[in-house]
């Protein structure tokens, strides 16, 4: 058997080229997937989820305008109210007491406020209510 020996002969120069453009190559692909890819947003920080603070969203009634206040603090909602709350709105609209009773009575045991259990008595009430709060907590996010 006779084994015939081929010699390849490449120059350094070539050699590093090569090289230099695949690293170039590689860095370039790289830097486009990060550049492009979507960034993910964690909402969980170390700082908190909400800015503390107390924060408004309106609702009007009829001809009535009231503003829900929803106090924060870093990371839950201490207590939601309403302002701008008269004897006339009261009596035009008897559930909007007990309605927010109970959202505050549940905002302690849970931890959304798409969680809250609503009384089917005043479940209408109850969802102004959720949105408005919904409302005021996209400020106190942002």
């Amino acid at each position: 058997m006779s084994a015939k020996t081929k010699i390849i002969v490449v120059k350094a120069k070539e050699l590093i080229y090569t090289t230099l453009f695949i690293c170039l190559g590689i860095i370039l692909i790289l830097l486009l997937i990060f550049m492009f890819a979507p960034e993910e947003k964690n909402i969980n920080t170390s700082a908190g989820i909400y800015t503390p603070g107390v924060y408004t969203s309106t609702i009007t009634l009829g001809d009535t305008t009231l503003d829900v206040a929803v106090s924060v603090d870093k990371d839950h909602i201490t207590s939601v109210s309403l302002n701008h709350l008269t004897d006339s709105v009261t009596a035009m609209y008897p559930l909007l007491q007990p309605s927010l009773q109970d959202i505050n009575e549940q905002l302690g045991s849970i931890s959304s406020i798409d969680e809250l259990e609503l009384d089917s008595e005043n479940k209408y009430t109850g969802l102004m209510l959720q949105q408005a709060i919904k409302n005021a907590l996209q400020k106190a996010r942002s």
